[in-house]
């Protein structure tokens, strides 16, 4: 097997575990909606984390062996994966509108990773990578905060996707510009740059899962996806010196080609709130709770009542007697009756 054929297998196994990973993820926030950032009592979510690391490191291997503009769009496949998976193997079946916006977000992000070119590599110096790590912290908190104050879940879900995003990428420019400079005799010059990988690692593990929590599958798998190579890319475009293929036509392509994952990931979110709103209105629709706004007398009578007792309540202002028509008649009422009602005519 050539080295290129074997960096598309790794990278199609990587975006295979990654899918995996999320789909457990959703599945542990579905279930424990009371622990949404570390349930760290589920035996499924560290499975989830191990499959996120096991596609991690299938990525870095497949960019040893073949080129960064290969292996990063394949990457984007994670979302198309993740659809039919969790449709087969958990049931969650995703309709077409979230199709639609899956796909476009993944061939926007294809298209625009594949026009990134890299150059040499490159490092940041002390300063830059204070600066960019103290950015960072504040993005990413400012964006926690705002999911914090927004009501809707599809909404609040994609703030924390995008958060856990934008950890994900810088975490990935850290740890390249570790390994340019990486040194066997000063090992410890690149601790605090460690830290910092895995302060954001572990930061955007928390808000992955989080994002997942009553917002389904597909909305903040893409937006992760989306956003983890974008925040690269763009630190690579204006730290690095990397820049856009094929001039200004690339340029022209890669700007559509992200114009096109933001409206796939403006569909999924809008597809959300459609979905959750139609939740609500079904549950509170009298349709869907037939006898929430029925009075006891119209609900029937309670267990083990007989029925015609219903009928005596009704009766009770015409002079009926209750007690004779909730409970069986003997025969001797009934003659006494049939002898009353001769007599009487």
């Amino acid at each position: 097997m050539s080295a290129l054929a074997l960096s598309v297998l790794l990278s199609l196994v990587s975006a295979v575990a990654y899918a995996s990973g999320a789909i457990l993820q959703e599945r542990v926030a579905a279930t424990t909606p009371a622990r949404p950032y570390a349930p760290l009592h589920h035996g499924v979510w560290w499975a989830a984390v191990a499959l996120n690391g096991l596609g991690a490191t299938l990525h870095v291997v497949a960019l040893a062996y073949g080129p960064l503009s290969l292996v990063q769009p394949l990457g984007a496949l994670t979302i198309v994966f993740a659809l039919p998976m969790a449709a087969l193997f958990v049931g969650r079946k995703a309709g077409r509108t979230a199709w639609r916006g899956a796909l476009m977000a993944a061939v926007g992000l294809a298209g625009l990773l594949a026009l990134t070119a890299g150059t040499d590599s490159h490092s940041l110096d002390g300063g830059e990578r204070l600066i960019l790590a103290a950015a960072t912290f504040g993005g990413v908190g400012l964006l926690f905060l705002a999911a914090q104050l927004v009501g809707r879940p599809a909404v609040r879900s994609m703030l924390l996707a995008g958060a856990a995003g934008v950890a994900f990428g810088i975490a990935s420019v850290f740890t390249k510009t570790v390994a340019v400079d990486w040194t066997s005799d000063r090992p410890t010059v690149q601790v605090p740059s460690l830290l910092v990988i895995a302060v954001l690692a572990a930061g955007g593990l928390l808000l992955s899962q989080a994002s997942y929590r009553g917002a389904g599958l597909a909305a903040p798998l893409a937006a992760v996806t989306v956003v983890n190579p974008v925040v690269a890319a763009a630190v690579g475009l204006t730290l690095f010196g990397e820049q856009f293929r094929y001039g200004v036509p690339g340029t022209v392509l890669a700007l559509g080609s992200g114009v096109l994952a933001a409206g796939g990931l403006i569909l999924l979110t809008t597809e959300r709130l459609g979905a959750s709103r139609h939740s609500g209105e079904a549950e509170s629709s009298p349709e869907a709770a037939p006898h929430a706004d029925r009075s006891p007398e119209d609900a029937g009578p309670p267990f083990g009542m007989p029925s015609d007792a219903g009928a005596a309540r009704a009766q009770v202002g015409e002079g009926v007697d209750v007690g004779a028509v909730a409970r069986p008649r003997t025969h001797l009422e009934v003659e006494m009756r049939s002898g009353a009602v001769t007599g009487g005519s």
